[in-house]
Formats: structure tokens, sequence, C-alpha cells
């Protein structure tokens, strides 16, 4: 008997072939699972008071890493990540509308890191700085908002800490974005006369534009995204910035994935007015300054020691007054609730001038 062709064998568990109309049938049987999702969803938030709303939906990301590590393919984590997170968006903004402020304009890298935590159904504060977000928060006019905190590369982001020292608002949540720069324009690579990109993208490409663009002038401008608007409009001049932000504003692609580290990655903080719930995988920030003499900030450290608390970052920041001192900010495994380092706390206290806890919030994972 003649072998069935390759092309005509059955598939899947039911033996039936693909076809056009199976694709089509499941689609409108995940359409009303979909709805039908959204529904129970949007009744459960409403048996909740307005404060667990807030929490539930700061918690998305935990229940996006439960949902991944249960996934068996053949879809990625990333691709499974990304529906359920624009359903629970969608959901969320059926019961109320949640307003994220962050560092725009639209598709800069702060707003890529807010689309990955909320989802698009949020409504969306593109603001002109960081201390901006932290306004926008801290006046009530965005429930959430999402500042950098540390580069892979380049270390810590000043602005971010200086306004913690200034205004009193919480961290709820993080954000680990891979960060993939690149040459965008309208024009051929020959040609560039100009490059424009945010300081931190320049000082993290800085070896391939020193290769590739030596006669290149480098101009620092707001963020990443206004630089694209520039290169839209500009003869000669091109663009450091996220691939989204040139599809956004028509540019070419004329390199890819140029920073010098290809591991980089961006920490944001997600910022709100309260502290997420226990997960049992959780980190907590705060801040701390201590006298100016010798064993002051020894004895601080020593705290965490005898209370076998895990120190995961730590940093110094000098406080912008005329007698000068430092601010040190810390972060450690654990939740505020948690009774060791409540007590911790109580004994630190008593060695510093000036103690904050910043919040606490469920360990991020590195999205892809």
């Amino acid at each position: 008997m003649a072998k069935e062709p390759a092309s005509r064998k059955k598939s899947g568990a039911s033996g039936k072939s693909a076809s056009r109309g199976e694709l089509e049938r499941l689609d409108r049987e995940l359409l009303k699972l979909f709805n039908q999702r959204a529904r129970v969803a949007r009744d459960l938030m409403k048996q909740q008071p307005a404060d667990v709303e807030n929490a539930a939906v700061d918690d998305t990301d935990t229940y996006l890493t439960r949902l991944v590590e249960q996934n068996r393919g053949p879809l990625s984590g990333g691709c499974v990540r990304g529906v359920f997170r624009e359903l629970i968006s969608g959901a969320n903004a059926l019961r109320q509308t949640t307003r994220v402020a962050f560092l725009g304009p639209a598709y800069s890298y702060s707003h890529v890191a807010a689309l990955t935590r909320f989802g698009s159904s949020v409504e969306q504060v593109p603001v002109a700085s960081i201390a901006a977000v932290f306004e926008e928060v801290n006046r009530g006019h965005a429930e959430f908002g999402l500042v950098p905190v540390e580069n892979s590369t380049d270390g810590r982001v000043a602005d971010t800490l200086d306004m913690f020292t200034r205004l009193r608002v919480r961290i709820c949540g993080e954000v680990l974005l891979p960060i993939h720069h690149c040459l965008l324009g309208r024009c051929a690579r020959s040609e560039i006369l100009e490059v424009y990109s945010k300081v931190q993208p320049l000082s993290q490409c800085r070896n391939w534009l020193a290769r590739h663009l030596p006669s290149a002038r480098i101009v620092e401008v707001t963020s990443t995204s206004t630089a694209a608007q520039l290169a839209q409009d500009k003869p000669g001049a091109a663009a450091i910035a996220s691939r989204q932000a040139g599809i956004h504003y028509g540019l070419d692609l004329l390199a890819e994935n140029i920073e010098d580290n290809q591991d980089n990655v961006t920490r944001f903080a997600v910022i709100g007015e309260s502290s997420a719930p226990r997960t049992g995988q959780d980190r907590m920030s705060l801040m701390f300054e201590v006298e100016h003499k010798p064993g002051a900030l020894a004895d601080a450290m020593n705290v965490f020691k005898r209370a076998e608390l895990n120190l995961t970052w730590i940093e110094s920041f000098p406080i912008a007054r005329p007698q000068g001192g430092y601010m040190f900010f810390v972060e450690l495994d654990g939740h505020e609730a948690d009774a060791r380092i409540r007590k911790a706390l109580a004994v630190l206290e008593r060695k510093t001038l000036r103690l904050e806890v910043l919040g606490s919030y469920a360990r991020g994972a590195q999205v892809e």
C-alpha cells in the first residue's frame, strides 16, 4: 500500500486535518472565553474596596509569572505574558480607569516599561521629566508611575534617587526591561551628521558610536522619543531609541542592538500610594541618613547582619543642602510586614537621623 504523503497526514490529538475553518472556530471560542473572563473579573472587583482593587492591579506581574511558569508551549513565555497582560488590563479598565505616568513622549523606554507592566488599556500619562512622574503620583493625578532606578551598564539613576528624598511615594513593583538600542533615521548611515538621544543611551552605545560614526556630532536630549522626533524632521539626523519608537515615528532601522553590553537591563520602579501585598517572594526598599561621625554607617549596616537580612542593593547619594551629608538607599529580601524586618527597623531607627521605608513589592522577573 502506498505511503500517505506528509502533506496529507492527519494532525492534532483529534485526528482531524488542520484547516482555516478550525482556526476560525477556535478564535470564536477564545473570544467568548475572553469576554466571559472579563465579566468574572469585573464582578470580583466590584466586591472589593478601592484599596484592594489597586493592590490587585499592581499584583498582576506576580500572577503573570505564575502563568508563564505553567506554560508548556509551543507559545513562548513572552507571548503568554503579553496576551494575559492585555486581558487583565482590559478587564481592569471595565471597573476603573487607572492612570500611569512615565517619562515620555510615546515609546520612550519608560513608556515601553509601562506597557509591559500595565498593558495598553490604562490611561497613559507621558510627562517631561522624572520629577514630574513623582509629582503626578504625589498629587493623586495618577495612581502609578514608572521611574528608572538603575541600569546594568550605567548604574543608578540620580534623578530618581533625588526625588525619593523629596516626596513621599511608595515603591509597589519593579520592571526589569532588557534595553536594546537601535540607530534610527531617514538617511543612509554615511549621511549622518548628528546623533540624538538621552545621556544614558549615548553612554551605553559610546564604543559602537566611536567605531561606526566617529565624525558624527553627539547631542543629548531629554528622552529617546524626543530624539526620534528630531530624526524624523531633521536632515542628516539620527536617533538612538527603541525599535518601537522607530516604528511609531516612521524611521528606518539603520542598525540594531548597538548597545556595548548585550545584557543591558534597566530596572524600573513602579511608584504609588502604598506597598504591594506580601507574596513570599518580596523585596523591600528603604533609605536612611546617619550622623557624620566615625562608625555611624557601620553601626547601621550591622543591624542587617544581626537580623540575618540579605541586602541586594546599596547606594549612597549626596543630600542637596548647605551642610551636605549622604542618604543611603538599601534594598533587601523580604517584606516590611515580616516580623524580623519590623524588629530590625525599630533598631535601625535609633541609629539614624532619618529613616523611611520606600516600599515592599514582589521581585520582578526579567521580561522577554
